[in-house]
């Protein structure tokens, strides 16, 4: 797979076709969640997967200026406390820049109008990670930003993140690399977190996907990167969890570079429920958060 940490629409798709992740935007089905490990895109080449943004400079069309979470027609009428609005102007003005060998790349929380973008990018991922016929996918779309929309609903403790990249010297605008859910505490949880449980008040990584074409450039680290330094500054608790499951060896290895360890694995009989073993995995974030860029080389997506 191509993700890097677990995603954050953990579609209980796993227990109907062994999924990646876990949605759960309606009761309608089963297999939509939000606790769970990573996402991986396969052939999303054969979309047209670039954003459409201004064409002035990469930086400035990445920069939250002009946008307020308070206007987005899907935060709902729940009343905000100070600190939430606090929190919800972090989330305007956070940007995480990388500067890769082949091009930059940039991540900071989804904005409305990129919802279909990323609906798109999950689905397509939901669909091939469950071995399903592409005429479903406009049925995953569905339920797939039904569950977005709910949980833009429940900001600022919880938020999706998008990575854009623009490759060196292309003429092209800006492609959408990836995304990544992350919770910040147990009002951002989901109801039905996919097993073994995390504590509910600790942050947690979920619904990580990397576009295929654009693997293997160290985005998936710097998706996992991005969301580790979000919670340091909104959270105060240090222990951030997400899950990954047993066959995904290179996400595995990742997040074990990254710092994290097994505290918990799913019993073999979860397999009777036709849901994939998964590790629940743990890291204990620094004062000051970074990672060695060294520890890039060879480490997943």
């Amino acid at each position: 797979m191509a993700a890097a940490t677990s995603p954050s629409l953990y579609l209980d798709l796993q227990r109907q076709q062994h999924c990646h992740a876990h949605l759960k935007p309606a009761k309608a089905l089963p297999f939509l969640s939000s606790r769970n490990p990573p996402l991986s895109l396969h052939k999303l080449d054969r979309y047209n997967f670039i954003c459409s943004l201004p064409s002035s400079s990469s930086t400035n069309s990445v920069t939250p200026s002009h946008y307020s979470f308070l206007d987005d027609p899907f935060r709902g009428s729940r009343f905000l406390t100070n600190e939430d609005l606090e929190k919800l102007k972090a989330l305007e003005s956070f940007v995480y820049l990388q500067e890769l060998e082949s091009g930059s790349l940039w991540i900071r929380a989804m904005r409305t109008e990129e919802m279909d973008l990323t609906v798109g990018l999950l689905a397509l991922s939901f669909a091939e990670s469950m071995f399903m016929s592409l005429g479903y996918e406009a049925l995953l779309r569905f339920f797939v930003k039904q569950y977005l929309i709910e949980r833009r609903a429940v900001m600022p403790h919880a938020v999706t993140l998008v990575g854009f990249y623009r490759e060196k010297g292309a003429l092209r605008g800006e492609q959408l690399a990836g995304t990544v859910e992350v919770c910040f505490d147990k009002r951002g949880a989901n109801a039905s977190p996919p097993t073994p449980m995390a504590p509910k008040n600790s942050p947690y990584i979920c619904n990580m996907t990397v576009t295929e074409q654009l693997r293997r450039r160290g985005i998936g680290w710097h998706l996992l990167r991005a969301s580790e330094e979000l919670i340091s500054q909104l959270t105060s608790s240090k222990e951030v969890y997400l899950h990954c499951r047993m066959i995904d060896e290179a996400p595995f290895n990742m997040y074990i570079k990254a710092g994290y360890n097994v505290v918990q694995t799913d019993s073999i009989f979860i397999l009777l429920t036709l849901q994939r073993r998964k590790h629940l995995m743990c890291k204990k974030l620094p004062v000051s958060n970074s990672f060695s860029e060294s520890d890039l080389s060879d480490s997943g997506p």
